[in-house]
């Protein structure tokens, strides 16, 4: 199973959307909550070269946020990348 990293923050709709289309393929993510965190929004930014949330990484491959994920669920390319070993 591919390790899944998502930078997210409370009360964001988009990050419970792409956390939801994880949730419905059975992945399993690492979430780092970066409202509060200064250190790790940072750390967010200089990753995804972004400062949006959710970004979303896949064996630490910067997949982007929501709307990326679901690009990929629709182009049938996110099971293959979920199944990827980490």
């Amino acid at each position: 199973m591919a390790k899944i990293e998502i930078y997210t923050t409370p009360w964001c709709g988009y990050c419970a959307r792409a956390k939801g289309l994880l949730d419905s393929k059975g992945a399993t993510y690492e979430e780092t909550d970066v409202m509060e965190d200064a250190a790790k929004r940072a750390e967010m930014r200089e990753r995804s070269k972004r400062t949006t949330v959710p970004q979303i990484f896949i064996n630490g491959q910067h997949i982007g946020g929501s709307d990326e994920l679901a690009a990929l669920e629709r182009a049938g390319k996110l099971d293959p990348l979920l199944a990827q070993p980490s």
